[in-house]
């Protein structure tokens, strides 16, 4: 027997629909992911944090959940909303349903609602507050309670994602390697362990962890980086004191304004003249310490078809992005040049300045799952460091 759940907007709009994963009830901010593919991903990002997801694809759940396609160390969506929960789970890589890994962790989702008429009206009233329960509440305490929610505007969710120790990934290559296809004759277990070599990890550096999604580790291993990844409070003193040849600033969720202790190291790291490359977050992070000013977005950018151009060669990437904010263009200083724009909305998808060794972008070039147009920045950081005399 199915049970119901309920999806309520702080305009008064209610969904309903019926339950799966936790039987729970979580508020956040509404928003929607046209990605079709990804959703283990999506669900792991640390970006997503006090978010409701709801995916534009209509049949999500094919694939079930594995143990490797992960982010991070656990889901951390407030909750999940998807059209049709798809009842057969068919992937050899697959170690359970999506139903039952939500419900493993915490996360209440809704099936069976008009993702359409939803997505519809969050693009044209903008981002909403909601609630998502699947304990049975009445549509006024829903609508109430979602009404109450303090939202995502001054509140800092780093400190609830970054991780409070530091480490040094992947310290012995087991982790970053790309998956090899799979040969005839190969069991499904030495398939999933078979990675391609990887280069010398020659170039160390200190990697900021706002929620840092892991395959930006994997990405910064590939092209020969021995990341240590550090707290978000860590200082700008204290990561130098590791004496790294540069500085990755990460994704991450919330209200980039909500976040001075960040700006004003990122802002000491800049006097220090070694290289920094930053993304999402990152960025907005890097923009405040160029004395650059945030905004948020009508309803964000969330998904893998996002059409970026880069102004110096002319060349369109079409970008996974997750935000929700953005830095203001007219608020950068004019040593900081503005090198790519969203072709949507026009925004601010990334900066440089014009002489000095740092770079950033609010798209993600690590793209997992996604489109790879972008991968050349991570070879594009190791270049900036390694020219240098």
């Amino acid at each position: 027997m199915t049970k119901g759940a309920v999806l309520a907007l702080e305009d008064g709009t209610v969904f309903r629909g019926e339950a799966f994963g936790a039987h729970a009830t979580a508020v956040g901010e509404v928003c929607f992911n046209t990605s079709m593919t990804g959703y283990q991903e999506i669900l792991t990002d640390p970006s997503y944090k006090a978010q409701i997801v709801a995916m534009t694809y209509p049949l999500i759940g094919n694939c079930g959940v594995n143990s490797v396609d992960v982010e991070s160390w656990r889901p951390h969506v407030a909750g999940f909303v998807v059209r049709e929960l798809s009842p057969v789970v068919s992937n050899w890589r697959s170690d359970q349903a999506l139903g039952a890994y939500c419900e493993g962790h915490g996360v209440p989702g809704i099936e069976g609602i008009d993702t359409r008429a939803l997505t519809r009206r969050i693009r044209l009233r903008g981002a909403l507050n909601g609630l998502l329960s699947c304990e049975g509440l009445s549509d006024e305490e829903a609508v109430s309670r979602a009404r109450a929610w303090q939202g995502l505007a001054g509140v800092d969710y780093v400190k609830e994602v970054t991780h409070r120790e530091g480490f040094v990934w992947d310290e012995y290559d087991q982790q970053s390697g790309k998956f090899k296809l799979v040969k005839t004759g190969e069991s499904a277990s030495e398939a999933r362990a078979s990675r391609e070599g990887l280069p010398e990890a020659d170039v160390p550096i200190v990697a900021f962890d706002f929620g840092m999604k892991y395959n930006i580790l994997r990405r910064l291993r590939q092209h020969g980086f021995r990341s240590r990844v550090v707290p978000a409070s860590t200082s700008a003193k204290e990561a130098l004191a590791f004496k790294p040849a540069g500085v990755f600033l990460s994704n991450g969720p919330g209200d980039p304004s909500a976040l001075p202790y960040a700006v004003e190291t990122v802002r000491e790291l800049l006097k220090s003249g070694i290289p920094i490359f930053g993304i999402c977050l990152g960025h907005q992070i890097l923009g405040q310490a160029v004395g650059g000013k945030t905004f948020k977005l009508k309803f964000g950018h969330r998904g893998g078809n996002q059409p970026v151009k880069d102004l110096r060669s002319g060349r369109v990437e079409i970008t996974s992005q997750n935000h929700g904010f953005a830095v203001d263009a007219a608020s950068l200083p004019s040593d900081v040049e503005v090198d790519r724009v969203n072709l949507n909305d026009h925004t601010v998808e990334g900066f440089r300045h014009r002489t000095k060794p740092f770079f950033s972008v609010q798209y993600h070039p690590e793209a997992s799952p996604g489109p790879h147009d972008s991968t050349a920045l991570f070879q594009e950081f190791r270049d900036m460091i390694t020219s240098r005399p």
